[in-house]
């Protein structure tokens, strides 16, 4: 008999039997439990009203993140506790000082979005407990990225978000909500059924690789940001399912023989965390503050963004430049390659029966390495880049030693540019230089014309963002990126 899924909800525990694996959280909010606060608007996880509040243990410690409820699956909740709208209201049926702010700022006006708002906020809200600073625009835009309005505008609910500080304090009690989840914990894999369908929550990496092997047709999935929308979007029917986000091993991150490994299920918000502080480069760091909205990238995992290997991705350029590997595992034993390796063609992948991405290994900085990465998108927050460019040179004495150039969006996979490398090596990293590799890139891709850009835009713009890095990094007189980043520039200026 299948086990029941078990979540923390409106202060007990609730038990969900005879629904479908793959019906949606905001499904189950709306029609199984009618609170109906939550809304839906996209169902593909990018305007945020849908968005709630998951709390899970790692580690023992207790994490609170906003999520898009249109895109989670119900099972994924086991173990863990949800919070949505109807939450917010006090005992004595007070508003919560996120709300009583919104009320007072005028940060509502159809209210269509404003639940989801409201549900970023709070998510904002507990972070600053106990904080004596006031918050910062950065940390209220970087919450609010994947909440859109279309009719109140910004202002006034950044202006609530300044305000529900400064209202008096409603404390969050953590310690009963750690309590409450310690009671769910699962040691060993859990296994959902219901008409024919099987959602597998392996724990460990053991039962992970005995499942997988098991059922190698199964859809792996991680955070739900791209296999939600199979669903939500294009109705299809994913069979057996396995979720790999509960298994221990997988969450590690850790430095050794170079390398810095990051776990499969490691979020993307952490993983790219801990690249950016072994780096401290200012273009991959607004490459994590541009990729998605902060739910998305608390769900989904950079194993996941690799595995799932879309051209268009905006982590596989920057870490095939780097020389990144991945790590696959199967019941048969490990094996690592070279990234740029594991893509063979448009979503056709280096993989063999029964395996799954254990980890993604990054290089660890190393002397005379000149690294920038690009994004070129219609907005700058929140969508999907037109062309992605990545660069990773050593130079020495003002000659390139070796040159590796990476492009998402120009061709079926992210990959190299073998001849614009090959027009670099060895030669002085010079205009002339640099000249000669542009001519080379529209000898390595053949960009496709789609509704994001056309073919000549992305060759002209990956041609002048090679140009750009050369101007940032030449050995005489290399410009600042206040001189050449436009919105750098707007910043200083204002």
């Amino acid at each position: 008999m299948s086990e029941p899924i078990r979540f923390y909800f409106q202060g007990r525990v609730q038990e969900v039997r005879s629904v479908s694996p793959t019906r949606t959280v905001l499904q189950h909010l709306r029609e199984d439990l009618h609170c109906t606060g939550t809304k839906e608007g996209c169902a593909e996880g990018d305007c945020g009203a849908c968005t709630v509040v998951v709390g899970s243990l790692v580690d023992g410690q207790l994490e609170m993140r906003n999520v898009n409820s249109c895109i989670q699956f119900l099972p994924t909740l086991d173990g863990k506790a949800v919070f949505s709208v109807e939450d917010l209201r006090q005992p004595d049926g007070a508003l919560h000082p996120v709300q009583e702010a919104l009320v007072e700022c005028h940060g509502s006006q159809c209210g269509f979005c404003t639940p989801g708002f409201a549900m970023s906020l709070w998510s904002l809200y507990l972070k600053q407990e106990g904080q004596a600073e006031p918050l910062c625009r950065k940390q209220i835009d970087e919450t609010l990225s994947g909440n859109l309005c279309r009719c109140t505008g910004y202002r006034p609910i950044i202006d609530a978000a300044h305000r529900m500080g400064e209202l008096p304090a409603v404390q969050f009690d953590r310690a009963a909500l750690v309590a409450a989840l310690q009671t769910l914990q699962r040691d060993v894999m859990f296994s959902y059924s219901h008409d024919g369908q099987t959602f597998h929550a392996p724990r460990t990496l053991a039962e992970l690789a005995e499942v997988r092997a098991a059922n190698p047709a199964a859809t792996i999935l991680a955070g739900s940001t791209d296999v939600g929308l199979w669903v939500t979007k294009q109705m299809r029917n994913l069979g057996d399912v396995i979720y790999v986000r509960q298994v221990r091993e997988l969450h590690r991150m850790a430095q050794a023989d170079g390398f810095l490994e990051i776990g499969a299920a490691v979020s993307l918000d952490d993983a790219y965390q801990a690249v950016c502080d072994l780096y401290q480069n200012d273009s991959l760091t607004e490459m994590w503050q541009r990729f998605a909205s902060q739910p998305i990238r608390s769900t989904g995992t950079l194993g996941g963004s690799v595995a799932n290997g879309s051209p268009i991705g905006d982590s596989a350029p920057w870490l095939i430049a780097l020389g990144a590997e991945i790590v696959l595992r199967s019941d048969r034993g490990q094996r690592a390659m070279p990234l740029q390796d594991f893509y063979l063609d448009y979503m056709k992948k280096n993989w063999e029966a029964g395996e799954f991405v254990e980890a993604v290994r990054v290089p660890l900085p190393r002397p005379g390495l000149q690294f920038r990465t690009y994004k070129l998108a219609k907005r700058y927050d929140q969508d999907i880049s037109a062309v992605c460019a990545a660069y990773a040179f050593t130079v020495e004495d003002g000659v390139v030693r070796e040159a590796r150039i990476a492009y998402g969006g120009m061709a079926a996979t992210s990959r190299r540019a073998p001849l614009a490398e090959a027009a670099l090596n060895g030669k002085p990293w010079n205009e002339a230089s640099l000249k000669a590799a542009m001519t080379a890139l529209a000898q390595d891709y053949t960009p496709l014309t789609d509704m994001r850009a056309t073919a000549s835009y992305r060759m002209k713009t990956a041609q002048n963002l090679l140009r750009r890095f050369w101007l940032e990094t030449r050995p005489d007189a290399a410009l600042p990126t206040t001189s050449i980043n436009a919105f750098a520039y707007k910043e200083n200026a204002a």
